[in-house]
């Protein structure tokens, strides 16, 4: 099978000359006990794949990248008897093991065994499977490695879905749509009539708009620093949208004293202290981006406390997979959640590490790849 490998991460933008990404050919790898083998149909570019290339966020190398899509089964490991050949199905990127801490307090995305795994390169049940022709091993992106003809992934790490929904759809629904909806109605627990501001119109950000503006009486305010961005926001439902310097003043017109919610799905620490700062007394920031490691946030210590702000992290939206994706795709089918907007155009793989510039330059929301040739 054809996979996306990244081997170092030194190269520098831009990609399409740097070529960090190379088309290999590798063994496609038989499923274990736990584990299904499924079919790619769609892949979907996402930050976390930029940066993991850029090292921003630091992965075990060699690895094959890709963690958002969708695609068909297969076959199946033993043991596994609620998956079947042929069913349509979403690739999660945290493979929760139903018994952990975290697991078995009801946030299957923080699970801690699935962060291990994850972690190291492996799969939830075993160590990585993929390898080169000759023999080297290499790591598994985020339990999916998703940019290639198949992958072998844990059973935790689909979900079955009816197949009524294309597979443009779909491949947006594994990382997008649980962190941006996820944030929205699961870590901030919006409530009617609340005003939600959200700073970073990418994928996730626009799913957090999507998810907010279905929300009866919300007033939604959409940020970011490229028009393009803001009209898209617009499009997804919000009723004000603006670049970062005029958020104070769209705050201050549009809401009684401040924001209920800020979701910032930039991945900066500036943007969350700016974010705190658009707090109504009691509101909450939900942390959504990756920033950086290097990087630190300063605040007022005494808005906390003295003024009930809060500021909360929100890891895969606090999803639970099996749960959300259904409950996200039938918000989809009733009109509610537009997510084809997100959608800018489908490419083959020999087109990926151009596609790196134009996410990082803010060309595209969410180019998805075929790969069937």
């Amino acid at each position: 099978m054809r996979a996306a490998v990244l081997r170092t991460a030194d190269r520098t933008a831009p990609y399409a000359d740097s070529r960090p990404l190379g088309l290999e050919e590798l063994p496609v790898p038989e499923p274990r006990t736990g584990e299904v083998l499924v079919r790619i149909e769609r892949a979907s570019l996402c930050h976390s794949d930029l940066s993991v290339v850029n090292g921003s966020r630091v992965r075990p190398l060699p690895m094959a990248l890709g963690h958002e899509a969708t695609g068909v089964v297969d076959t199946v490991g033993d043991g596994v008897s609620d998956v079947r050949a042929g069913d349509r199905v979403v690739l999660v990127f945290v493979p929760a093991c139903g018994s952990c801490r975290a697991c078995s307090a009801g946030r299957p995305a923080l699970c801690y065994r699935g962060a291990e795994a994850n972690g190291s390169g492996d799969l939830l049940h075993g160590p990585a499977l993929l390898h080169s022709v000759e023999g080297d091993r290499i790591n598994h992106h985020l339990g999916v490695s998703a940019f290639a003809e198949y992958a072998v992934v844990a059973r935790e790490s689909v979900v079955v879905i009816d197949d009524d929904v294309p597979f443009d759809v779909a491949a947006m629904f594994g990382c997008a749509a649980l962190t941006g909806i996820g944030a929205v109605l699961n870590t901030a627990d919006v409530r009617e009539g609340q005003s939600v501001v959200v700073f970073g119109l990418g994928a996730v950000g626009l799913m957090a708009v999507m998810a907010a503006a279905q929300i009866p009486g919300t007033t939604v305010i959409a940020i970011d620093p490229l028009a393009s961005k803001q009209e898209l926001g617009l499009s997804c439902g919000a009723q004000h949208a603006g670049a970062p310097e005029d958020a104070a003043e769209l705050v201050r017109q549009a809401t009684d004293g401040g924001a209920d919610v800020v979701i910032e799905a930039v991945g900066s620490a500036r943007v969350m202290e700016a974010g705190l700062e658009l707090l109504a007394r009691g509101g909450a920031v939900v942390s959504v981006g990756l920033p950086h490691p290097d990087q630190e946030i300063t605040t007022a210590a005494l808005q906390f406390a003295g003024m009930g702000r809060r500021l909360l992290g929100s890891y895969m939206g606090d999803a639970v997979p099996e749960r959300d994706i259904p409950l996200y795709l039938d918000l989809w089918r009733r009109g509610r959640l537009p997510v084809e907007l997100l959608h800018t155009d489908t490419r083959s793989l020999d087109d990926l590490n151009e596609s790196l510039d134009a996410l990082a330059e803010g060309r595209v929301v969410r180019r998805i790849f075929t790969l069937d040739g």
